[in-house]
């Protein structure tokens, strides 16, 4: 009976100590940049192919880059192949590095968002570090007048 006992006051204070972790504000924040960085990722996709990469790829002449790659064995069909979607098709083993400069172009984009974000955070938080304490209210005239019969009194 006294291990049932002791093993369950074990597993309440293990409970209590998992409320407390999972209450803490930095869970909390992880799990809301968590939810934030799922929703910005597509975005952030979006802007490197759809708006960033075709000017880049024009001022390179007219390069797709996400069609960029080599082949590394052909497929069923023989090349040329226009695009990765035709070359996957044929069965051809391609090394895809166009889309891999995508994917960096993103990275960079979302690790300088980020940056931004960690920056702003931390010059709001030296703000508020820096703040200087409100100076306390001087006491109202009646907590003055009752003090000083309080000390008179102690002092009889």
């Amino acid at each position: 009976m006294a291990a049932t006992t002791a093993r369950h006051a074990k597993g309440t204070r293990m409970l209590k100590e998992f409320k407390e972790f999972a209450i803490k504000g930095s869970v909390l924040d992880m799990a809301v940049g968590i939810v934030i960085g799922g929703a910005f990722t597509p975005i952030v996709k979006s802007l490197v192919d759809d708006v960033l990469m075709p000017p880049i790829g024009l001022l390179l002449g007219r390069v797709d880059f996400s069609n960029l790659f080599f082949v590394l064995r052909g497929g069923q069909t023989t090349g040329p192949y226009a695009t990765v979607e035709v070359a996957r098709e044929a069965g051809a083993v391609t090394v895809n590095w166009g889309l891999f400069v995508n994917q960096i172009v993103t990275f960079l984009i979302v690790a300088f968002a980020v940056f931004l974000l960690v920056k702003g955070v931390n010059r709001w938080r030296r703000q508020e570090e820096a703040a200087p304490e409100p100076a306390p209210a001087e006491p109202a005239e009646e907590v003055v007048l009752l003090r000083e019969i309080r000390d008179a009194l102690a002092a009889r």
